[in-house]
């Protein structure tokens, strides 16, 4: 049987928790570390889901191809044209290319879970304007610059598209980066959750605050998201302290280090190492407490812990 050790804190600290938060918020370099910060997390040392990746990068390939029909439909209105019969082939050529790349504009929206009802890249073009070329039937120069228009039209309105699921898929990424999940230690168990317990050190009933992870002295702690650090050095009762503000209401705490890696201002991943597991401030043995505050309160982990990146 593991053994177990925990957290010893008392309720009053919550209201500590909420001046601290004011007070890290007011200073003005730790909101200029989290402006440049939030511009630079999607791109650089993320943990991403592969799924995002993929869609992310068919999407640069699917916004390339439009571009090169693009150009194709440019050349083709400044065309000499002499040769209407091998226009119109080459017409046609590019209105099937384009109805390719609007299913795989509606499988990328699949893939991202996004609505089909937003990001129609199989639209018909609007009202009064003509349908493909029929390379079966006669055709004249007029046609072929009314389809070729019409086309031009359809790829802009594709690219639009693509732009905005994009963007859209660019901030759902962010947004997931910056969310807690998972747990704050390479390896351990949990020993404490959550809830009223008895004080490990008085056995008296108290209120804890976070969940307490067990683990071997030195044990690598994880940042369970992106975030800019806030604090990272001995505090009260729960020693050697790193407090990571992730930008969008949440802040997560990580008590009774043995060392700490980060420094208040550093700009943090998810995943990275910030601490190695310890016994410091007042604890019955080495473990991280691991607590969730959202908006100033302190919540429940058990949601987080159990979510996967």
């Amino acid at each position: 049987m593991k053994p177990t050790s925990a957290t010893a804190h008392n309720t009053s600290s919550n209201s500590a928790t909420k001046a601290s938060t004011l007070a890290r918020l007011r200073n003005p370099l730790l909101a200029a570390a989290f402006v440049a910060f939030t511009t630079l997390v999607f791109f650089a040392g993320r943990s991403t889901a592969p799924q995002a990746d993929l869609v992310l990068r068919d999407m640069a390939s699917l916004k390339l191809a439009i571009q090169e029909q693009q150009a194709e439909v440019d050349r083709l209105r400044i065309h000499n044209r002499h040769n209407v019969d091998a226009l119109a082939i080459r017409l046609g050529e590019l209105q099937a290319a384009s109805t390719r790349l609007d299913a795989l504009g509606e499988r990328l929206a699949q893939m991202g879970q996004l609505s089909l009802d937003e990001f129609d890249f199989g639209e018909p073009a609007p009202l009064g304007g003509t349908s493909d070329l029929d390379l079966l039937g006669p055709y004249t120069e007029a046609d072929l610059r009314v389809a070729i228009l019409d086309l031009g039209d359809k790829l802009r309105r594709q690219s639009t598209q693509l732009d905005a699921l994009q963007s859209l898929m660019v901030g759902r990424q962010l947004e997931s980066d910056l969310t807690p999940a998972g747990w704050p230690v390479r390896k351990g168990w949990i020993s404490s959750r959550f809830g009223e317990r008895s004080d490990p050190l008085t056995g008296q009933r108290t209120m804890h605050w976070g969940y307490d992870f067990s683990g071997h002295r030195g044990t690598d702690v994880l940042s369970v998201a992106a975030g800019v650090v806030t604090w990272a050095g001995p505090r009260s009762t729960f020693g050697n302290t790193v407090e990571i503000d992730h930008g969008n209401g949440y802040v997560t705490r990580y008590a009774h280090n043995k060392s700490l890696t980060v420094k208040p201002g550093d700009q943090v991943t998810a995943g990275q190492v910030i601490a190695g597991l310890g016994n410091s401030g007042r604890s019955s043995g080495p473990h991280v407490h691991f607590e969730v505050i959202r908006n100033g309160q302190r919540v429940n982990p058990a949601k987080f812990i159990k979510q996967l990146r």
